[in-house]
Protein backbone atom coordinates (compact mmCIF):
# COMPACT_ATOMS: atom_id res chain seq x y z
CA UNK A 1 0.00 0.00 0.00
CA UNK A 2 1.15 3.37 -0.97
CA UNK A 3 1.73 5.99 1.53
CA UNK A 4 1.01 9.82 1.32
CA UNK A 5 1.92 12.85 3.37
CA UNK A 6 0.55 16.14 3.68
CA UNK A 7 3.76 18.50 2.94
CA UNK A 8 1.04 21.12 3.28
CA UNK A 9 -0.86 21.20 -0.43
CA UNK A 10 -2.45 18.24 0.03
CA UNK A 11 -1.23 14.73 0.14
CA UNK A 12 1.65 13.16 -1.93
CA UNK A 13 2.86 9.68 -2.18
CA UNK A 14 5.74 9.92 0.62
CA UNK A 15 7.93 7.25 2.80
CA UNK A 16 9.87 8.21 6.16
CA UNK A 17 13.54 8.18 5.23
CA UNK A 18 14.82 5.08 6.86
CA UNK A 19 18.32 7.61 8.63
CA UNK A 20 16.06 9.73 10.64
CA UNK A 21 12.58 9.10 9.69
CA UNK A 22 11.82 12.36 8.11
CA UNK A 23 9.27 12.82 5.45
CA UNK A 24 10.68 12.27 1.68
CA UNK A 25 7.85 12.48 -1.40
CA UNK A 26 8.31 9.94 -3.79
CA UNK A 27 9.31 12.73 -6.23
CA UNK A 28 11.97 13.45 -4.31
CA UNK A 29 15.55 11.64 -3.84
CA UNK A 30 17.92 11.02 -0.75
CA UNK A 31 20.56 9.16 -0.68
CA UNK A 32 20.48 6.19 2.28
CA UNK A 33 23.47 8.32 3.82
CA UNK A 34 21.82 11.40 3.88
CA UNK A 35 19.89 12.33 7.29
CA UNK A 36 16.86 13.90 7.10
CA UNK A 37 15.13 13.76 10.80
CA UNK A 38 11.82 13.00 12.22
CA UNK A 39 10.23 16.93 11.84
CA UNK A 40 12.43 17.44 8.75
CA UNK A 41 11.12 16.94 5.18
CA UNK A 42 12.09 16.53 1.67
CA UNK A 43 9.32 17.45 -1.09
CA UNK A 44 9.22 18.33 -4.58
CA UNK A 45 12.33 17.23 -7.30
CA UNK A 46 14.87 17.97 -4.32
CA UNK A 47 18.11 15.97 -3.68
CA UNK A 48 19.99 15.16 -0.73
CA UNK A 49 22.82 13.40 -0.91
CA UNK A 50 26.02 12.22 0.28
CA UNK A 51 26.33 12.63 4.13
CA UNK A 52 24.21 16.10 3.76
CA UNK A 53 22.08 16.17 7.06
CA UNK A 54 18.50 18.19 7.06
CA UNK A 55 17.26 18.04 10.64
CA UNK A 56 14.35 20.45 12.84
CA UNK A 57 11.65 21.43 11.56
CA UNK A 58 13.87 22.32 8.22
CA UNK A 59 12.51 21.75 4.12
CA UNK A 60 14.04 21.04 1.38
CA UNK A 61 11.45 21.63 -1.51
CA UNK A 62 11.36 22.39 -5.29
CA UNK A 63 14.82 21.37 -7.39
CA UNK A 64 17.16 22.52 -4.75
CA UNK A 65 20.12 20.13 -3.86
CA UNK A 66 21.86 19.83 -0.35
CA UNK A 67 25.30 17.64 -0.80
CA UNK A 68 28.26 17.18 0.59
CA UNK A 69 28.21 17.69 4.12
CA UNK A 70 26.26 20.25 3.93
CA UNK A 71 23.40 21.00 7.12
CA UNK A 72 20.28 22.45 6.71
CA UNK A 73 18.27 22.99 10.13
CA UNK A 74 15.86 24.18 12.47
CA UNK A 75 13.02 26.19 10.26
CA UNK A 76 15.00 26.81 7.87
CA UNK A 77 13.97 26.11 3.74
CA UNK A 78 15.92 25.75 0.66
CA UNK A 79 13.54 25.72 -2.42
CA UNK A 80 14.10 26.82 -6.17
CA UNK A 81 17.00 25.42 -8.12
CA UNK A 82 19.08 26.64 -4.87
CA UNK A 83 22.13 24.01 -4.10
CA UNK A 84 23.46 23.97 -0.31
CA UNK A 85 26.56 22.01 -0.58
CA UNK A 86 30.30 21.10 0.96
CA UNK A 87 30.40 21.89 5.05
CA UNK A 88 27.82 25.20 4.21
CA UNK A 89 25.15 25.05 7.15
CA UNK A 90 21.49 26.95 6.26
CA UNK A 91 19.71 27.28 10.36
CA UNK A 92 17.16 29.14 11.93
CA UNK A 93 14.36 30.42 9.71
CA UNK A 94 16.77 31.30 7.09
CA UNK A 95 15.60 30.88 3.39
CA UNK A 96 17.91 29.66 0.46
CA UNK A 97 16.28 29.92 -2.83
CA UNK A 98 15.79 31.16 -6.36
CA UNK A 99 19.21 29.87 -8.18
CA UNK A 100 21.65 30.59 -5.10
CA UNK A 101 24.34 29.00 -4.55
CA UNK A 102 25.88 27.99 -1.03
CA UNK A 103 29.12 26.33 -0.29
CA UNK A 104 32.42 25.79 1.75
CA UNK A 105 31.81 26.80 5.27
CA UNK A 106 29.34 29.27 4.62
CA UNK A 107 27.13 29.84 7.63
CA UNK A 108 23.15 31.43 6.37
CA UNK A 109 21.65 32.05 9.62
CA UNK A 110 18.52 33.84 11.45
CA UNK A 111 16.13 35.08 9.35
CA UNK A 112 18.49 35.88 6.16
CA UNK A 113 17.31 35.50 2.57
CA UNK A 114 19.45 34.40 -0.03
CA UNK A 115 18.00 34.25 -3.48
CA UNK A 116 18.43 34.43 -7.38
CA UNK A 117 21.50 33.89 -8.49
CA UNK A 118 23.48 34.60 -5.23
CA UNK A 119 26.94 32.57 -4.93
CA UNK A 120 28.23 32.66 -1.68
CA UNK A 121 31.05 30.59 -0.54
CA UNK A 122 33.73 30.48 1.99
CA UNK A 123 37.55 29.08 1.68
Amino acid sequence: MTKTFDFGFGPVPAHQHPNGGGWVADSAYVDDSAYVGPNARVTGAATVCDKARVSGKAVVSGKAWVTGAATVSGKAWVSGNAVVSSNAVVSGNAVVGGNAWVGGDARITGNARVTEGTHISTP
